[in-house]
């Protein structure tokens, strides 16, 4: 029996940024674009991510942002949370997987996505533990991450293998001794185990 880390984001569920940027945005194709650059990837989306930035100050800055609509914080906050779907096979296959392995959510999020992803998707909350950026301050695509995992746990690299869609983070962990499969989708990664 193996462990699996398993990532959440274009694993167990899509991830549509897009939506809350065209959500927020005054203009919906220009000011989206913008919103999306500014906080939808790069350094400060990853300062949240790894706790270095509180998620009200986050979603303050966005408010403030001129390519923003005014809205009121809550609402603002419902549309950064809001951008998921499960995707298909994942409730089956997720499933299949506790069978035969120990599973681990090991994700890139905020505190404000993952409370909305265990409060939608029942699925992530029978994981047997959670590896989150936000709380130990790594990124899946830093050895340092998967280092921690190694370390916290008290387990060998060998015991573990990663599911995950980022060939970055896939790299990191196989620089980590852990082996990896690149998601592409469910059919073919259960056959990959």
């Amino acid at each position: 029996m193996s462990i699996i880390l398993l990532d959440i984001g274009n694993v167990v569920v899509s991830v549509d940024f897009m939506r809350f940027c065209r959500d927020v945005a005054m203009d919906p194709v220009s000011g989206a674009h913008e919103i999306y650059r500014k906080y939808c990837v790069g350094e400060f989306k990853d300062k949240l991510e790894t706790g270095f930035i509180a998620s009200f100050e986050y979603l303050d800055v966005i408010a403030n942002d001129p390519h923003s609509r005014t809205m009121p914080l809550d609402e603002l906050k419902h549309r950064w949370q809001n951008i998921f779907e499960l995707k298909e096979g994942a409730h089956e296959s997720v499933s299949q997987l506790k069978e035969k392995h120990s599973v681990w959510i090991m994700s890139d999020t905020d505190p404000l996505h993952f409370t909305f992803l265990l409060n939608n998707f029942p699925l992530l909350r029978g994981a047997d533990r959670y590896y989150l950026s936000f709380e130990h301050g790594k990124m899946k695509n830093s050895v340092e991450a998967f280092e921690y995992v190694l370390e916290s746990s008290g387990r060998g690299a060998d015991e573990f293998i990663l599911i995950d869609d980022k060939p970055e983070n896939c790299a990191s962990a196989s620089t980590a001794g852990i082996e990896s499969i690149l998601f592409h989708n469910w059919e073919d990664t259960l056959n990959l185990l």
